[in-house]
């Protein structure tokens, strides 16, 4: 099975490099100084008609932690009813309690609210206290996707608990490697966990855009 390829995007220039590269699909976000929030509807309108491959977008009211309040909680409601509309291809988003569990009731009612548009749960997995059980709930919520970096702080890192998560996931949701993947460790990840999805942001020189030789170079690498 080919390795996919999501590039996270910042900006509709991006986006536009990462379809022309060849990228499967773009993750959409603001806030690229706090690792990705929600992006504003006219951006995502844009992208939508600029791109000819899947748009998944951030869902995500501000930087920090994943324990969010009522009011936040509304806000992502409001996005996702607004994505829903504009008919993106997929939301990102992931809710946590005090206590660094995942909170099954909200995330339960933003997929279901996003649906049948697919959810990725994004990198608050990486700070759940137990993940093996979390990994559970979360495919017993509805989400298709989880993006992690293994729960450390890069997938390199996480590489043994990438594998292990994909064993235990099997076929029932996909394990999305995020985190400092670039071209230089991409053959590795694939090669010992058995993903088929991974996620970079491609950026090489600190900017906003990614490098589409770095993109071409990921999907070469991850498929090699």
């Amino acid at each position: 099975m080919r390795v996919q390829l999501e590039i996270a995007c910042f900006n509709p220039e991006s986006a536009i490099i990462a379809a022309q590269a060849g990228a499967d699909r773009i993750e959409l976000c603001a806030g690229i100084d706090v690792g990705g929030t929600t992006p504003d509807f006219n951006t995502t309108q844009k992208v939508l008609t600029q791109v000819p491959i899947p748009v998944f977008v951030m869902v995500r009211p501000r930087g920090g932690d994943f324990v969010y309040t009522d009011e936040e909680f509304q806000a992502m409601k409001a996005s996702i009813a607004a994505f829903k509309k504009l008919q993106v291809h997929g939301m990102v988003f992931g809710i946590l309690k005090e206590d660094d569990t995942l909170d099954e009731e909200r995330n339960r009612l933003l997929v279901a609210l996003a649906h049948p548009i697919p959810c990725t749960f994004h990198r608050a997995f990486d700070q759940v206290s137990d993940w093996k059980e979390t990994l559970e709930k979360i495919i017993d919520c509805g989400f298709s996707t989880i993006l992690t970096s293994g729960t450390k702080s890069n997938v390199m890192e996480g590489i043994h608990e990438l594998l292990a998560m994909q064993q235990q996931a099997g076929d029932r949701i996909s394990i999305m490697p995020g985190g400092g993947l670039r071209s230089s460790n991409v053959r590795q990840i694939v090669y010992i966990t058995g993903v088929h999805f991974v996620h970079s942001s491609a950026i090489t020189d600190g900017g906003t855009l990614a490098n589409p030789n770095e993109i071409i170079t990921i999907k070469k690498e991850s498929n090699a």
